[in-house]
């Protein structure tokens, strides 16, 4: 088609971008979807009768007697939805499947397999020169380096953060490492994808030459380990599980408050710590940044170690909301471990516009759910609709955006195609 139709309204940066995507659960179909709150038309590719995985993703809210999985009402919003049985050995799949790369500005799969059903980066970019092809996986494509073998394993969240050895970090020294929830390692992928993917979207934009982009979940996690794997390499020192306190500064931990809340309280560098100590009542003449935090030896010295006592005592005889007021006031970091319910109720989620209200097309129903992150104050994303029922688009999809009449669209419907 000479000008492309789009389906959704425009807003957002990425007006007039059209991303094109398949696979299931849970780093891409995410990255797509922040690309979806912010105006790009996201075109999620599901299999007829299967769907992606995360609809069958519990926890299950039952609404007007229709059930939904509660992360795919949050997480698949604003995207339009279409069936399309994705194996090129099929005529008819292919005209379409092709027809909508011709149309996209970016393809991004996380289904490992696309060779067994046919599609190659090389026919995609004859298709579409300057498309930006991105894959996800957990190890890599061999095409990128790699041991062949590592790279065909299968992969979920807890094996990127195993793999890159970020889940060794993690919990207490004396008991087995802590899997962060939930899903970290897809979620740090999803925004290692949306980088990747917008640098290569801008790169075509420039140039006209599209190109293939490799995402693997344990190295979007690797970049996340700070200085892990240099203080092996610089220092010879393997980095250990030391807990929620920092080894190397205090304080930097989560404590208990009289009225039985968590608290997390960071106090790094003298600037900070010079604020902290004093706006607890302790005497920081006595308890000097250079004695008691200025390294790993001065938090095992025995002030170092009175120095965590009282602030442990100190914590346990105030409240929650003492403790959160008076690093307030010192400009110290702090805050409770809020739970669902109280970051809910917490007026500054709600002073942000956090919460929002929209209609789930699967149910029918109003539901409401966390909003729109980052803020922009030129080009503010927004949810159009909610997460799409399976298939609810593919007609449209294939009428306004293909040209398809309605024979052909019910060819493919008799076929078991969409």
């Amino acid at each position: 088609m000479s000008e492309r139709q789009f389906i959704i309204p425009a807003y957002g940066p990425f007006a007039g971008m059209r991303a094109v995507c398949a696979g299931t659960l849970l780093a891409m179909p995410f990255a797509a979807t922040m690309l979806a709150d912010f105006g790009a038309e996201v075109i999620q590719i599901e299999r007829p009768g299967v769907g992606d995985t995360q609809r069958m993703l519990a926890p299950f809210a039952e609404l007007d007697g229709k059930t939904v999985s509660a992360a795919w009402a949050q997480e698949s919003r604003n995207k339009l939805a279409m069936t399309l049985e994705l194996n090129l050995k099929y005529e008819e799949v292919r005209d379409v499947f092709y027809g909508l790369i011709r149309e996209a500005d970016i393809f991004m799969e996380n289904m490992v397999w696309m060779d067994k059903l046919g599609v190659f980066d090389e026919e995609l970019l004859k298709v579409n020169p300057k498309l930006v092809i991105v894959h996800v996986s957990g190890m890599g494509h061999k095409e990128f380096g790699g041991l062949p073998n590592v790279c065909n394993r299968a992969s979920y969240d807890m094996i990127g953060q195993a793999f890159s050895g970020w889940l060794n970090l993690q919990g207490d020294p004396d008991r087995p490492p802590v899997i962060a929830k939930p899903y970290l390692n897809d979620y740090v992928s999803a925004f290692s994808v949306l980088f990747a993917a917008l640098s290569g979207y801008i790169h075509a934009q420039k140039t006209g030459e599209g190109q293939v982009v490799d995402v693997a979940q344990f190295e979007a996690m690797a970049k996340c380990m700070s200085s892990t794997y240099t203080a092996y390499t610089m220092l010879g020192m393997v980095t250990e599980r030391t807990g929620n306190a920092s080894p190397s500064f205090q304080p930097y931990d989560i404590f208990l408050s009289r009225d039985g809340f968590y608290v997390a309280l960071g106090a790094f560098g003298p600037g900070v710590y010079n604020r902290c100590i004093p706006a607890m009542g302790l005497d920081l003449d006595y308890f000097s940044y250079r004695d008691c935090s200025y390294d790993a030896e001065a938090l095992a010295s025995p002030k170092g170690r009175e120095l965590n006592a009282a602030v442990v005592a100190w914590c346990a005889s105030h409240d929650a909301q003492e403790i959160e007021d008076i690093m307030e006031a010192a400009r110290v970091p702090c805050s409770r471990v809020n739970t669902a319910k109280s970051a809910y109720e917490n007026e500054h989620f709600r002073s942000r516009g956090d919460w929002i209200r929209y209609i789930d097309q699967t149910t029918g129903c109003e539901i409401e759910a966390f909003g729109i992150a980052p803020k922009m104050s030129k080009t503010p994303g927004q949810v159009w609709r909610g997460a799409p029922s399976m298939g609810q688009d593919t007609e449209n999809i294939l009428r306004t955006i293909l040209g398809y009449d309605d024979a052909r669209i019910a060819d493919l419907k008799a076929k078991k195609l969409i």
